[in-house]
């Protein structure tokens, strides 16, 4: 006769793993409420001289799409919260995860920072390390399975679609900081290479993922919006090819989700 596992030790290095990652949320959250524009910060957009504005570079993303920060810091403050349930303390998962958690919080309120700070360069540096803990965040969730509905939506659907958006972001932001440079982002068959490396990357997402659907959904909105931004300004070659970028992804997903479900 089997027999249920025994629930898994807890101790304080557990307690110090969930109140660090609240307090992360929070921190990210009150930075994030600057970046907006509130509380006597510069609206992201406008700092910086507009370096990172929707129509700086030929790969930004139009205005509309930022709004999926909404949608993830909701996700991000309910995962601090689900984290923080006494019955979550000892979970393998937040045991692998929980501290790559905090760091990518940190991280995402370091490059608010730095960009109110107009240090366009500097954030470069901050988002590319905010997005490489981001993969090795969903690596180590897609080592195992959530064990609930309410798990994999929280916890795994939150950070897919961070890493989904933030690798978009982190193209726009590398773009913006070789214009400030004086380097020539602006042609077309610069902007199209670009864009066939993010449908690549969103491919391989798709199919280690096995379909999970968050990340591709992060990315394939920012391609989205980055086609509408290049449609109103007349650049239909590179608007073309952001919006097949989008689809590709999409398609991508889905198809990886159908054959990992046979």
């Amino acid at each position: 006769m089997s027999t249920a596992p025994a629930p898994a030790r807890t101790g304080s290095h557990d307690v110090l793993r969930q109140a660090v990652v609240a307090v992360s949320a929070v921190l990210a959250l009150v930075v994030s409420t600057i970046g907006s524009g509130a509380l006597g910060g510069t609206p992201i957009a406008e700092a910086a001289d507009g370096a990172l504005s929707a129509s700086a570079t030929l790969v930004a993303p139009g205005g509309p799409a930022f709004s999926i920060w909404g949608v993830v810091y909701t996700g991000l403050i309910a995962l601090a919260v689900w984290q923080l349930l006494p019955a979550h303390r000892g979970d393998p998962r937040q045991r692998a995860t929980g501290w790559w958690t905090a760091a990518s919080l940190l991280l995402n309120a370091a490059w608010i920072l730095t960009v109110q700070a107009g240090q366009v360069t500097a954030s470069v540096v901050v988002i590319a390390a905010l997005l490489v803990v981001l993969v090795v965040l969903f690596g180590r969730l897609l080592a195992s399975r959530p064990t609930t509905r309410v798990e994999g939506v929280v916890v795994d659907g939150t950070v897919g679609l961070y890493l989904g958006w933030v690798s978009i972001a982190t193209v726009a932001n590398t773009a913006a900081a070789l214009k400030q440079n004086g380097l020539d982002t602006g042609e077309s068959g610069w902007a199209v290479a670009v864009l066939a490396v993010a449908a690549a990357v969103g491919v391989f997402t798709a199919v280690r993922s096995r379909g999970r659907l968050a990340p591709g959904a992060g990315l394939a909105w920012g391609l989205a919006w980055v086609a509408v931004a290049r449609s109103e300004e007349g650049r239909t070659t590179v608007a073309v090819v952001a919006g097949l970028a989008s689809a590709v992804v999409v398609l991508a997903t889905v198809a990886a989700r159908v054959r990992a479900r046979r």
